[in-house]
């Protein structure tokens, strides 16, 4: 492998380097920044899409899936992002939709 032969083979650092130069994400990305509870050492984001720990940062995209969905990823994404606009609007003190 190109970039890894100052490893020796079969070596753990040769599979290591081995991995670095070839592992890459494909297709739909998600769930690098977890939504949880703050209780809960892997969370990022609470449920409110704000970043733990800062006080004006939201994340809204396919990463705060906890879980990858079973299918394409495009409309829960879209649904994350309504929500986001509807938290962002309460906020601010705009009206949200609210259906009957």
């Amino acid at each position: 492998m190109r970039g890894c032969e100052q490893h020796p083979d079969t070596s753990k650092s040769y599979w290591r380097c081995f991995t670095r130069q070839l592992v890459s994400s494909f297709y739909h990305p998600t769930s690098t920044c977890k939504m949880a509870p703050s209780s809960d050492p892997m969370a990022v984001v609470s449920p409110e899409l704000k970043v733990h720990g800062l006080k004006s940062l939201r994340v809204v995209d396919a990463s705060i899936m906890p879980q990858i969905v079973g299918g394409n990823t495009a409309a829960a994404t879209f649904m994350i992002a309504e929500k986001a606009a509807d938290l962002i609007k309460r906020d601010w003190g705009y009206p949200v939709y609210a259906p009957a």
